[in-house]
């Protein structure tokens, strides 16, 4: 039976004629209210929530400014909801899957013990990961690359250990990062100069780079630019804190590491990979590692080797390393490229450049190399969980000698809407370049409604932005900006596998599975955006655990955007309700009889001991 309320006026309406006008008014509402926001300090957060004897009466009007304010009341149903306590303070930085009493329980050969081993269910934390007390809003890009709070990550270890390397100085309160490395100590632009004269990185050609072991991010941060987007990763071991650096400087980065599981990217993805002495044995388990580099390396694609054994003739001495260990070290790398039939560009000093073949035509001879051993399987981008193998991922057929294997890609930016050759060339099943293009007019008609509701959108409020639920990357493409970028995870539950168009159009993300916990440090994502997220998991995992690990990683003073059907989002609501977020439930931009709506939250500010956002 059909609702019905009697209005002062005598009037009987329908619940679907109350529900309109309470959305058109709440979205009237709730947008002059948002319009009318600045820009602010980046201190803190301000939240009014009023009541009124309007129809709008519990809509609150968020405001995604950083200023620090009284905490806010929620106003809901008279049911008790369940409040989410904060957790001890010593869990500040807590990493439920690399954390480092539990990997120490783990054999250290082959790295095991630096990858991801997640708590078991029993054991999980549900509570509220807490700030450090004095955290304060990032610095904006580009200070932030130069620049991070000491009370954001407090760890003073690699200010000693790298001192006369040039990573990372502490003055008064914040770390100072000039720019150095331990193979680039006058720079990384410099460093990156000369890496430029061999690879095409100015024009385009080269976009999207992968950094092994990549420190604080130095070589990623500098990248940018020119326009070239890395993916770092560096394991969280005794340099406490180097992946947390990075984020905190606005540089993509998960905790990782190359060990006995593959890479959490597809085939052909990356335009240039790169190692600057980060300690992995690349000679070693039969190449087994340089062969997951070229699994992830695209045709034509560039790998960097910087520091030992390069050149080990010259600077064994420098390195305090026996000649005779380097020159079979290097002769193992030399043998494992030349099995992969990877072209020597470039040899200088400590740095060394080699480069993919375009298809498989010039490598024929290895076919017949006992030494070759191909890969088996028919998908080469079925990697969570899986283990690497010493074997050679085969090149996608071409019908030519300079055809490029996988298809060519244009340069970025044109790369970025074109057509991806995984769509044009039928790769994915079930999907058309027509439902492909369908989904990017959507998604810039979505972004354009949420510049709407959040004028901050593109102003650099929000650096470090992650699409929990990234299809093929259209949220991050209609979003693209220089001041910003986007973390596209995949889920590997995913009816589709899209992330490698993600890659193809110049985007960078990831694989993960949302019934665990994400490869980062707390609070290192400024904005999260989660599409039709809690649809794909229901029944799979609890909706508590994922919306506590998206509490985990988003900053104090972060906003949250989740689209899904309205029942999704009613439950969603119910739960972050006792979570320390302001929230309010928007309707979907073609007005409020579409079913899917979209929820809008702020985290609150608060600190560790703190029961408030004072």
């Amino acid at each position: 039976m059909a609702l019905k309320s009697t209005s002062a006026d005598g009037k009987t309406r329908s619940s679907v004629q109350i529900f309109i006008v309470f959305s058109l008014c709440c979205f009237f509402y709730i947008l002059g209210a948002w319009q009318r926001s600045g820009f602010g300090k980046g201190d803190s957060i301000a939240l009014q929530m009023t009541n009124s004897e309007a129809d709008c009466d519990i809509v609150p009007s968020l405001n995604f400014e950083t200023h620090h304010a009284g905490e806010s009341s929620i106003v809901g149903s008279s049911t008790k909801l369940k409040a989410f306590e904060p957790c001890d303070a010593r869990y500040t930085d807590y990493t439920p899957c690399q954390d480092q009493r539990r990997a120490m329980t783990f054999p250290r050969d082959s790295m095991i013990y630096r990858e991801r081993h997640c708590v078991p269910e029993n054991e999980k934390l549900r509570c509220l990961v807490p700030a450090p007390k004095g955290y304060v809003t990032p610095f904006s890009w580009p200070k932030s690359r130069d620049y991070v709070p000491y009370a954001n990550a407090p760890y003073k270890a690699l200010t000693v250990e790298k001192a006369i390397q040039n990573w990372i100085q502490y003055e008064g309160d914040v770390f100072r990062f000039p720019g150095g490395g331990t193979q680039f100590p006058q720079g990384a632009d410099k460093y990156i100069d000369q890496l430029a004269s061999v690879i095409p990185m100015e024009n385009g050609t080269v976009r999207t780079a992968l950094d092994t072991g990549c420190g604080v991010a130095s070589w990623g941060a500098y990248l940018w630019s020119r326009n070239v987007r890395a993916m770092s990763f560096a394991p969280r071991d005794s340099h406490e804190a180097q992946v947390q650096f990075a984020l905190e400087r606005g540089v993509p980065a998960v905790i990782g590491v190359l060990g006995t599981i593959k890479l959490p990217y597809p085939a052909r993805a990356f335009d240039m990979a790169h190692c600057s002495r980060c300690l992995i044995p690349w000679g070693a388990n039969d190449g087994m590692y340089l062969m997951e580099v070229d699994r992830v390396l695209r045709p034509g694609g560039y790998w960097i080797l910087s520091g030992p054994p390069i050149n080990w003739k010259i600077n064994y001495k420098a390195w305090q390393r026996p000649k005779e260990e380097l020159q079979e070290e290097q002769r193992k790398i030399e043998e494992a490229a030349k099995l992969l039939c990877w072209e020597k560009k470039y040899e200088h000093g400590e740095i060394a450049i080699w480069q993919k073949r375009v298809n498989d035509e010039a490598c024929r001879s290895r076919r017949d190399d006992p030494r070759a051993n191909f890969c088996k399987t028919d998908d080469t981008d079925d990697v969570w969980y899986k283990k690497m193998e010493a074997c050679i991922t085969p090149y996608p057929e071409t019908s030519s000698s300079d055809e490029v294997a996988g298809g060519e890609l244009q340069v970025f930016p044109d790369r970025l809407n074109a057509v991806p050759p995984r769509i044009s060339s039928g790769s994915i099943s079930g999907v058309t370049v027509d439902a492909y293009e369908d989904d990017n007019r959507q998604w810039k008609k979505h972004v354009k409604a949420y510049k709407r509701i959040n004028s901050l959108l593109d102003t650099g409020r929000y650096r470090n932005i992650m699409d929990m639920n990234a299809g093929f990357g259209g949220f991050a493409a209609a979003i693209e900006s220089t001041k910003l970028w986007v973390m596209n995870v995949v889920p590997t539950i995913a009816e589709k596998n899209r992330l490698g168009v993600v890659y193809e159009r110049g985007l960078i993300g990831i694989y993960h599975d949302w019934c665990e916990a994400f490869s980062t440090y707390p609070r290192t994502y400024d904005l999260i955006h989660a599409n039709h997220l809690f649809s794909l998991y229901k029944n799979k995992c609890n909706a508590d655990d994922i919306l506590l690990e998206m509490d985990r990683i988003l900053r104090p003073e972060g906003a949250v955007i989740i689209r899904d059907d309205v029942d999704t989002l009613i439950k969603v609501k119910r739960i972050i309700s006792g979570m320390r977020w302001d929230s309010k439930l928007v309707d979907h931009e073609d007005g409020p009889l579409v079913n899917e709506k979209v929820l809008i939250a702020v985290k609150q500010y608060w600190v560790t001991n703190s029961t408030s956002s004072h």
